[in-house]
């Protein structure tokens, strides 16, 4: 039976890879790219000659097929444009396709962007989040960073150049100023880390606006102390925000709780007055 290697490739210097990697990537029937230039390019670094055929999101209902039958023949590798496959790209499918029809599966570990950026920001590493790329849109994306804001462990996911700004004030927004690090274009000549608060953040990208793949790492959630309770007036703005997306009472009660550090029903209570009064003012 073939096994489909799952093979890691650099995310920027072509001397980050394996001697297993590129023995795996002479010695398979076919190598299946997300994007093959980039894959050909490494490949012609190491003078290797295997047939590379495209697997990316946009082919891979029609493609899928033909890389079962290739599996069929013999071993298959899948490459990401870069770093390890699977995460965030089409190949989950095609491994578990490839589960299901009974093939061995086998990672060729190597670089990975979200680690490598997770174990130089400085942030704790012991619990962490992969969420893969924030929504585009920004009412997406901020409900999306609510539903993250009371996870107490480190946050990882990707970001494009030109939304960088907007994203860091929709984390600003509604996680508060938190620690963070961006790591932009790692292992290249223009590698960056900035490691600071998310407003100071905010203020470095603005003076310097950034070129390259991004990754971000945000620090979690703190428990909140006593002393750390909102004002009521902030408390009654996010009651406002998340009535008028027509939760349900109690899941908002719940959910604000954890965050404000005020207690369920006192929470609950307010939410009763807020609801009463608009109920007033639609029959005055």
């Amino acid at each position: 039976m073939a096994t489909l290697y799952l093979v890691a490739t650099p995310i920027g210097n072509l001397e980050d890879i394996t001697e297993r990697a590129l023995r795996i990537l002479r010695e398979v029937e076919c190598i299946a790219a997300e994007d093959t230039r980039r894959t050909r390019k490494l490949l012609s670094h190491y003078n290797i000659h295997t047939q590379v055929i495209s697997y990316h999101e946009h082919n891979k209902s029609e493609k899928l097929h033909n890389i079962l039958e290739k599996l069929a023949e013999g071993d298959v590798a899948l490459v990401s444009d870069a770093g390890t496959p699977v995460l965030n790209d089409p190949g989950y499918e095609l491994v578990r396709a490839a589960i299901d029809a009974g093939y061995k599966i086998s990672p060729i570990p190597g670089a990975s962007a979200p680690i490598a950026a997770l174990i130089t920001s400085g942030l704790p590493p012991d619990t962490f989040l992969y969420i893969g790329y924030l929504p585009r849109r920004t009412n997406e994306r901020k409900q999306k960073l609510k539903s993250l804001s009371s996870y107490p462990f480190t946050l990882i996911c990707f970001e494009t150049p030109h939304r960088l700004h907007a994203s860091l004030k929709d984390i600003l927004s509604v996680f508060g100023d938190r620690p963070i690090a961006v790591a932009r274009e790692l292992t290249k000549i223009h590698e960056e880390i900035f490691r600071g608060q998310v407003s100071e953040a905010i203020a470095h990208f603005a003076a310097n606006p950034p070129r390259g793949e991004i990754t971000l790492i945000i620090g979690g959630a703190k428990k909140q102390s006593a002393s750390e309770r909102w004002s009521e007036d902030l408390l009654r703005e996010a009651l406002q925000e998340a009535i008028n997306r027509e939760d349900s009472p109690s899941n908002i009660a719940q959910r604000i709780a954890k965050r404000s550090g005020w207690k369920r029903r006192e929470v609950y209570n307010i939410i009763t007055e807020i609801q009463s009064q608009l109920t007033w003012r639609n029959h005055d």
